[in-house]
């Protein structure tokens, strides 16, 4: 009888457990090559939306962005898409002295950008989605873009400021 009991709670345990997801598909998320980013000025209210390939940076303002990473929810799942992002601002770009001081670095989440959102007194940044695509095309801003704004070499692209421990 005790043999039979132990069978059958093994039995349904494993029942049970078949019937769970794995944890691999519970929290999978597809890595995206390209971020889809939204913009404002908060002074002229200009605001400007544009596509960044993961690893490039984009200007905004006196702000630099970089994408570290891109992750997007499989497509049967509710749909969220959240970027690993660095901003970080330079100052005084008319001297030789720049100062570069970091604004924001985490992962945005685009379902609630509030969550972990990015405190600037004149820009604000955001994650629209993420996507798949061969190359974010340089032309895909959308907006009022002044000189100077949207893809930076990296070469070209001040270097970002020491973190501090």
């Amino acid at each position: 009888m005790k043999k039979m009991l132990n069978k059958l709670i093994t039995t349904a345990l494993l029942a049970f457990l078949m019937c769970l997801p794995t944890s691999a598909n519970a929290r999978a998320t597809i890595d995206t090559s390209v971020a889809k980013l939204q913009s404002i000025d908060k002074v002229t209210a200009r605001t400007l939306t544009f596509e960044v390939d993961v690893g490039a940076t984009v200007k905004f303002g006196s702000l630099y962005i970089k994408i570290q990473a891109c992750r997007k929810a499989p497509d049967i799942e509710e749909p969220e898409s959240a970027a690993f992002m660095q901003v970080w601002e330079v100052n005084d770009e008319d001297t030789e002295d720049e100062k570069a001081n970091w604004v924001y670095s985490g992962w945005m989440f685009a379902s609630s950008p509030g969550l972990s959102a990015m405190d600037h007194p004149i820009y604000d940044v955001w994650v629209l989605e993420c996507k798949d695509k061969q190359k974010a095309e340089p032309a895909a801003m959308e907006g009022d873009a002044l000189e100077g704004e949207g893809l930076v070499d990296d070469k070209d692209a001040p270097s970002q400021p020491e973190i501090d421990e």
